[in-house]
């Protein structure tokens, strides 16, 4: 759900030559062993692929484990969690009702939810439908993740209503591409509230039904058999270690879809046929003009600048990233949740889709992006870049970086002697406007972070320089230690705390900088 742009940021960086070997269209044994050689140089689990052309399913395959624990394989039908690449339903719910006339995408969001308020009354009362699906709020990357991330969290949608006002932004209503969640979370309540079901329902039976997504899930929570689910993993202590599933959200709008890629190739097939789908194309999910609108840019991003696409654009329409390759148009988006890593992507000019889904934390998006990236090479005839040995070196080399900083970080800590802040002076209850209530406490001479509704970020403090902290969380899913930044009076009593991520590579999701904890009690 968090990191869209993986694959399409390092396709702009990587600029190393490519071999003189040109492609054929590659066949199921090349992909096999294509797949088998990114899992070993990625280190993950397990991974399903699918290919849709003209209409068909010319390829799907599973490869490794759904667990390392139980090592029982994956297949065609092992659901992942999509993540992001759930918004691509959202967007296609409220087409289906603007296609039957209950919606416009210009309506403004309070007429269906009177209670939204965003950062300022301009943007509050011209605030549209169509705004809440193309990241171009004003507000900044990932802002209010924390109400999701981690999982386990009591904000509900209530909660994520009222919490916009807080924000501050960090550019103009309308002018600059910043990634959000937490506006498809209201996406899905328009859903709900035009359509008087959930959004969960709504997408099962209008969707999922129709499309004959028969072992898909609009949530988690929907699941009954766990067996046909692969596991999320971790390698991020070098080994690969299962962690738990990600529970379900305030609603599955931004990331909440289970699905495999027999199911995902028929999600595929009807985008790739604008919105027809059955016996002969017979029946319609949304038309062609819903589908014309969410396959146009609305957001403006930076164009790549690698010359081997020649890509003149490059941007975000409603759910999905949009650019163009070779002269043909490029429909993707990617999605990461804990140890659930995906991506598909379209090439409606060859009738081509691929879908890989992933159950592995950091490798996962390497393995996706060089697989899915030499897939297409071969459809456009390119030759062969390598992708798997540049993604590798590029990840390796941005683990490091990140890795470095953190160890200097700890070592610092190990090192410091705290010879002027009182543990009496910080200890205490504050609380931020959107995220509630955390707590400041000793457990024997051990300073503690306690936050109240997201109970799994709490930990241990220690003294790093200055009036700052480091906390290192009990949580160890994804890599999100933080530093807390005490201010004080004139007594050397904390007042607030500004908090920021410590890791340079830690998922935006977590963004403690939007946090402004002020001391409301000793």
């Amino acid at each position: 759900m968090t990191k869209t742009k993986w694959h399409l940021f390092i396709i702009t960086t990587i600029t190393l030559l490519a071999s003189n070997t040109i492609f054929s269209q590659i066949n199921s044994k090349e992909i096999d062993v294509l797949v088998a050689n990114a899992m070993g140089k990625f280190n993950v689990a397990g991974v399903a692929v699918a290919i849709v052309k003209d209409g068909k399913i010319i390829h799907e395959k599973g490869y490794g484990v759904k667990s390392v624990d139980s090592k029982l394989p994956v297949n065609q039908h092992t659901n992942f969690e999509i993540a992001s690449n759930s918004k691509a339903f959202t967007t296609a719910a409220l087409s289906i009702l603007v296609d039957e006339g209950k919606l416009s995408w210009s309506d403004k969001v309070k007429k269906y939810i009177p209670e939204f308020k965003m950062y300022n009354d301009y943007v509050t009362e011209n605030f549209t439908i169509e705004d809440l699906l193309c990241h171009r709020s004003g507000l900044g990357l990932g802002a209010g993740d924390l109400m999701m991330f981690p999982d386990g969290t009591d904000f509900t949608i209530k909660d994520v209503v009222t919490s916009f006002q807080y924000f501050t932004p960090v550019s103009g209503f309308r002018t600059q591409f910043d990634y959000d969640n937490q506006l498809y979370l209201m996406a899905g309540e328009v859903t709900a509230r035009i359509s008087g079901m959930t959004w969960e329902a709504f997408i099962q039976k209008r969707i999922l039904e129709p499309l004959q997504m028969k072992n898909s899930f609009s949530s988690v929570n929907q699941i009954k058999d766990f067996s046909i689910m692969a596991s999320p993993h971790s390698s991020e202590s070098g080994t690969i270690k299962k962690i738990p599933l990600y529970g379900a959200m305030a609603n599955g709008a931004a990331g909440g879809i289970v699905s495999n890629v027999n199911d995902m190739s028929k999600w595929m097939i009807t985008q790739l046929n604008k919105g027809k789908y059955g016996i002969n194309l017979n029946q319609q999910l949304f038309t062609e003009e819903r589908q014309s609108e969410m396959w146009t840019i609305h957001t403006v991003e930076k164009t790549n600048s690698n010359p081997r696409y020649n890509q003149h654009f490059n941007g975000y329409g409603l759910g999905w990233d949009l650019s163009d390759i070779k002269g043909n148009l490029s429909v993707s988006h990617t999605g990461g949740l804990p140890g659930m890593l995906s991506i598909v992507t379209m090439i409606p000019d060859l009738n081509l889709g691929i879908v890989i889904l992933t159950n592995t934390e950091n490798g996962g998006a390497g393995l996706f992006s060089s697989v899915s990236q030499t897939i297409i090479d071969s459809y456009l005839g390119l030759n062969d870049f390598g992708w798997i040995d540049k993604y590798a070196a590029h990840f390796q080399s941005q683990k490091k970086s990140g890795d470095e900083v953190t160890k200097k970080v700890w070592e610092t800590v190990s090192k410091a002697k705290n010879t002027t802040l009182k543990n009496e002076d910080l200890i205490g209850l504050y609380e931020d406007k959107w995220f509630g209530k955390i707590e400041i406490s000793l457990k024997g001479n051990q300073l503690w972070f306690k936050s109240y509704r997201s109970p799994k970020l709490n930990g241990p403090m220690s003294f790093y320089k200055a009036n700052t902290f480091a906390i290192k969380w009990e949580y160890r899913d994804m890599n999100c230690d933080a530093f807390a930044i005490f201010s004080l009076d004139e007594e050397g009593k904390a007042e607030s705390i500004k908090m920021k991520g410590i890791s340079p590579e830690i998922d935006f999701s977590f963004d403690f900088q939007d946090l402004d904890l002020k001391k409301i009690k000793n």
